[in-house]
């Protein structure tokens, strides 16, 4: 089978116009500030405003023309909206980073329903939104333009008692990969890229500071269960001990230069990703003792 490339790949990012989501914290805050460094526009977008404002004073202490949006993007008119803003300020997008997402631990017949809606509405459907509103942005600027969508290690394996972020996150990588086919058969010079990392130290544990109010209901005797407070031990126990973020921004600038489409960051998982492979093609069953002594 042929392999379908294009030439044009970005390499100078200066005065090129970044749009990312979740830019208050973790990945987002440490790839706008890069992004600043090289000499990019940035549009930074997050739900915490004063976090963002600490963002926005990095990036334009290095420099960086940028705008601050403020903006629950689980809702598509926040997202219009922000867009709307942007192309205001400066009249194109080269970049679409969509990094904000959440991680709600819990078992399927114990997680509710609300936090079901809203993990799919934060990591898959703001991405839908985005790309909808950014895409067609891209194809009548008629030049090289990059998506990144931010998916998790979660989206190429699955492990216990996590099923509403493997769901996301498995829907966030295929989405990817069918838009990439899409954008290929108009042969539009849009690259897309999906970035699968393992644990790193962010801010994800933090997920309850930013549940909107509409998926909120703190009287749901869930929320004070042991299963409950189980999974938020687990979420702060992984990122903490995950590996330093001081490496990812370069990682994500490194792909985009390489054009390359999966970005790992955790090569210590790979065994998973093969082992799942192969138990699809031989018609395997999950077997949780796969997992033994890595996670």
């Amino acid at each position: 089978m042929k392999t379908f490339r294009r030439s044009s790949v970005m390499k100078d990012f200066k005065d090129k116009v970044m749009f990312i989501t979740g830019a208050a914290h973790g990945f987002g805050q440490v790839i706008a500030e890069e992004g600043a460094r090289r000499g990019m526009k940035l549009a930074i977008v997050d739900i915490d405003e004063p976090a963002l404002k600490e963002t926005y004073k990095n990036v334009t202490d290095a420099g960086a023309d940028a705008i601050m949006i403020t903006a629950d993007i689980t809702k598509e008119d926040a997202v219009n909206d922000a867009v709307d803003q942007t192309m205001a300020k400066f009249n194109q997008i080269d970049l679409l980073i969509n990094n904000a997402g959440i991680a709600l631990p819990g078992r399927m017949w114990e997680l509710p329903t609300r936090d079901w809606e809203w993990i799919m509405h934060i990591n898959v459907m703001s991405q839908v939104y985005a790309m909808k509103r950014i895409i067609p942005i891209m194809l009548k600027q008629k030049t090289h333009a990059d998506i990144l969508n931010v998916a998790s290690i979660a989206g190429l394996v699955d492990t216990p008692g996590m099923p509403s972020y493997h769901a996301s996150k498995f829907a966030a990588v295929g989405m990817t990969e069918a838009t990439a086919y899409d954008l290929q058969r108009i042969n539009a010079d849009i690259e897309m890229h999906v970035m699968c990392p393992g644990f790193v130290q962010t801010d994800l544990y933090h997920t309850e500071n930013h549940r909107p109010a509409q998926y909120s209901d703190p009287s749901d005797p869930y929320y004070s269960s042991e299963a409950y407070l189980k999974g938020q031990q687990f979420a702060k126990y992984v990122i903490t001990n995950g590996k330093p973020i001081d490496t990812i921004a370069d990682t994500v600038f490194k792909a985009l230069e390489n054009n390359d489409f999966y970005i790992l960051t955790h090569p210590e998982y790979n065994p998973l990703i093969s082992d799942r492979v192969n138990r699809i093609v031989n018609n395997g069953a999950p077997d949780v003792h796969v997992m033994d002594g890595i996670m």
